[in-house]
């Protein structure tokens, strides 16, 4: 299981809260994911991916920093220290795990042997733009393999929480803050949606339970188009 902080001042019931919607986000996602299948997993929300592969599914998870076969989280006390995934969390390795340069990863993602790349994201629009990397006059650390690999994978699903911490959608019409790619995502999936970019604009195909369309509609910029065979959403 992974360890992860949680902000100080974040009352018990939020950071439960936080929890479970990272769950419920993470374990839709896993259902994505096909036999055979070449995965990376963005740096944040998009590891946690890595704990709900399906029993007997055979997934490759790959890692910008050089690693092929990643594992799920270790357990508390079973950390090695060696072993971080591209956000420099400890993981774990899978049978056949190897290990080799960020340039020969890198070399992997621009030459599309990747089929699925499993992102977060600061806003994502209509047409499938993805702004994930830098918010003007904050700092920014770097840019990482986001550009790389929202060009090179062949599909891109981006997790992220619907709205910004004082309740102000990230999906919107247009994105406002530096784009990553353009026109590169495919699926989005929140805590209140599962949502697919098609050219007629965002469809909607799952809504959490408890929840209506009208309640995603009021919580998102973008204009939906509501699935005829819209579905609750299951982990």
């Amino acid at each position: 299981m992974a360890i992860e902080a949680i902000p100080s001042g974040l009352p018990r019931s939020g950071q439960k809260k936080d929890t479970e919607k990272r769950d419920l986000i993470v374990r839709r996602i896993a259902r994505e994911l096909r036999d055979g299948f070449y995965v990376n997993l963005g740096i944040g929300m998009p590891t946690l991916v890595a704990n709900h592969v399906p029993p007997g599914l055979q997934v490759v998870l790959q890692s910008e920093n050089g690693m092929l076969g990643i594992g799920p989280f270790p357990l508390e006390g079973q950390e090695d220290a060696d072993l971080i995934n591209a956000g420099k969390e400890t993981v774990t390795e899978i049978p056949g795990t190897a290990y080799f340069s960020s340039a020969d990863s890198f070399a992997m993602i621009r030459g599309r042997h990747i089929d699925l790349s499993v992102l977060g994201a600061m806003e994502v629009d209509e047409q499938g733009n993805l702004a994930n990397w830098m918010i003007p006059g904050k700092m920014v650390k770097g840019m990482g393999g986001a550009m790389d690999l929202v060009a090179g994978a062949r599909r891109v699903i981006i997790a992220m929480e619907h709205a910004t911490r004082d309740g102000q959608p990230k999906i919107l019409r247009q994105c406002t803050l530096p784009l990553t790619g353009v026109k590169v995502v495919d699926t989005i999936v929140t805590e209140m949606a599962f949502m697919r970019v098609t050219p007629r604009g965002l469809a909607l195909e799952e809504i959490a339970p408890g929840l209506t369309a009208e309640d995603v509609q009021r919580a998102t910029q973008a204009t939906l188009i509501v699935s005829p065979n819209l579905k609750t959403m299951q982990s």
